[in-house]
């Protein structure tokens, strides 16, 4: 089975180096209403982005994914439109009240619902399914086999999954931390990442369990190893988190994983790769497979800064300089990582490594590395993705044919040359020079006399076909591409929700009434209810992590302005619930 690899954008350059590196997919922010309000894109860039992808079979989605006031839906539907008519892919959301507008003006966009919608359970999804959605985008929080069973309840639905990158601690959509902590809300595209803070575990007696930690801190996602796995299990396009990381650690996961999925969806391939990917030497907080095979060790409580690649121990130390052992070079301004730390390499001299800042170090200290200058400089190089072509010549024309069986052809018209041989070998020379073209030359077959051409003109003739061929692809593309089908209401699997169904509009509010569920209160994002609710929702559990399933004491999160919020646990499901504060 051939599956999608989805890379994230924060930008068209970004985007650009997605689709040179061999993506089959890449998602960004629309100009507004995206979950990453940091990264919105303006009409103008994601057309460019629409216009380069396209070329290469790459599609565009855009996200449209937070939750939407009255006074925004309306702009929000009418960006849908302007977003369609530029040809994006696919847009993906997550309010109701703008399904509901979907639905009822029979948008024929590829709709994808969010994971930020809390696709988890079983209902949820196969709610989406029976409204006629295009795509589902599963919870991060998912095993394999729940996988298999979802799909197994729904096996026309398309599935994606996250298989790499930062993870949310709590289920997408069902954070509210940040927004009760200071009014920035992750479902409006503004969290604040509590999550990434420093907290104390204490007892409801005021016993220190841990003290100035990180508990809520998680490791990045690397689902790599279940790669197999998961396309037997029903997931048929594979997303990379990242919407805020820059161009080169898109294009370094994206070269990973390319490599571990072979051919994708879409056409054309990488000449030349001026760089070994690996995700070690990108950002990373240490990997998780998370719970895609039983719980793991998902949790960092060290730091969330950015670890690295293992480097070796510490051996020695003196006063300006240590050393570790290892098999890596380390050069000048290569950053270091230790112990929650951090420093700079000012330079490396008998295998001593001098830091920029005086530090404290201690023997058989693991020190990582997480700026790798050479590396950076390798991933810096251009990159470019290529369509294959076959060039045949018979009977004085000429007809290419590329990877994807789109063929154009061309009369020759000319004089016979006096050297015919020369002017094939002519011919192929100046037709291989593709340069910065988006075809290079599998085979080039003459089977028949070539009239003369100078050779501006045989290089004008390349550029003039290989521009009618690409104007083909793209025709073709449009031609071919999936439409949504017509949505239809259904009945809600819950019989009433509350603040956890992010209803933030009216419209939103009608869309639940239609199918069946009582609406008991808006969003939190609305008004904060007069009652201890649950912030967080999480399959990571700080009694596991701290080796206390068995003890029975009450456990709180303490920060570091002394507010306190009590930890509830489902010990039977494993999860966690993180609490408002009623002390």
């Amino acid at each position: 089975m051939v599956v999608e690899l989805l890379a994230p954008a924060k930008d068209k350059e970004t985007a650009f180096a997605a689709v040179d590196c061999g993506t089959d997919a890449v998602y960004m922010g629309a100009p507004a209403f995206s979950a990453r309000k940091n990264a919105p894109n303006s009409l103008e860039d994601i057309n460019e982005v629409v216009n380069y992808a396209h070329k290469f079979g790459v599609k565009v989605h855009i996200a449209l994914n937070t939750i939407l006031t009255d006074s925004e839906l309306a702009e929000a539907f009418d960006l849908s439109y302007k977003l369609k008519e530029l040809g994006i892919d696919a847009i993906i959301i997550q309010d109701m009240g703008l399904l509901k507008m979907f639905i009822d003006n029979n948008f024929d966009l590829p709709v994808h619902i969010s994971t930020q919608c809390d696709n988890y359970l079983p209902q949820k999804v196969k709610f989406f399914n029976d409204i006629g959605v295009s795509r589902v985008i599963l919870a991060r929080e998912l095993s394999v086999e729940q996988i298999k069973e979802i799909h197994k309840q729904n096996p026309n639905l398309e599935l994606e999954c996250f298989i790499h990158g930062a993870l949310c601690v709590s289920m997408s959509g069902q954070c509210y931390l940040s927004q009760y902590i200071g009014g920035r809300s992750a479902n409006r595209g503004e969290c604040a990442q509590p999550c990434r803070k420093k907290y104390s575990v204490v007892t409801d007696k005021s016993k220190i369990i841990a003290k100035d930690i990180y508990p809520l801190c998680l490791k990045d996602f690397n689902g790599s190893k279940y790669i197999k796995d998961l396309i037997d299990a029903g997931i048929c396009s594979f997303k990379i988190e990242g919407r805020l990381k820059d161009a080169g650690y898109v294009k370094n996961i994206v070269s990973f994983y390319r490599n571990i999925l072979g051919k994708g969806t879409s056409a054309g391939k990488i000449l030349s790769l001026p760089f070994t990917p690996s995700p070690e030497k990108s950002f990373n907080r240490g990997f998780t497979d998370y719970f895609l095979n039983n719980r793991t060790d998902c949790f960092n409580f060290e730091s969330p800064k950015s670890r690295g690649e293992f480097l070796g121990e510490v051996t020695e130390i003196f006063d300006n300089r240590f050393k570790i052992k290892t098999n890596k070079t380390v050069n000048p301004q290569d950053g270091l990582y230790f112990n929650g730390e951090g420093c700079l390499v000012n330079k490396v001299v008998d295998g001593y490594i001098y830091p920029n800042k005086k530090i404290k170090l201690k023997l058989k200290e693991k020190i990582y590395r997480n700026l790798d200058t050479e590396f950076e400089k390798l991933l810096a190089k251009p990159v470019k993705r290529k369509i294959g072509v076959n060039i045949k010549i018979e009977n004085a024309e000429i007809t290419i044919t590329d990877e994807d069986n789109i063929n154009i052809s061309f009369t020759l018209e000319g004089e016979p040359p006096n050297n015919p041989e020369k002017m094939k070998e002519t011919f192929i020379k100046q037709f291989s020079k593709t340069g910065n073209e988006d075809f290079y030359i599998n085979t080039f077959e003459i089977n028949s006399d070539v009239p003369f051409m100078p050779i501006s003109g045989i290089n004008e003739l390349r550029r003039n076909l290989f521009q009618k061929l690409m104007d083909k692809r793209i025709e073709n593309y449009n031609s071919n591409k999936q439409k949504q089908k017509k949505m239809k209401y259904t009945k809600y699997f819950l019989d009433e929700v509350d603040y956890r169904a992010n209803l933030h509009n009216n419209t939103a509010k009608e869309f639940y009434e239609k199918c069946g569920a009582k609406v008991l209160e808006p969003s939190l994002e609305t008004k904060i209810p007069e009652r201890q609710i649950c912030l967080m929702h999480c399959k990571h559990c700080i009694k596991f992590a701290l080796n206390m399933c068995k003890s029975p004491q009450k456990l709180l999160l303490k920060d570091e302005n002394n507010k306190l919020y009590p930890l509830k646990f489902d010990c039977k499901n494993c999860e966690m619930y993180v609490m408002s504060s009623n002390y």
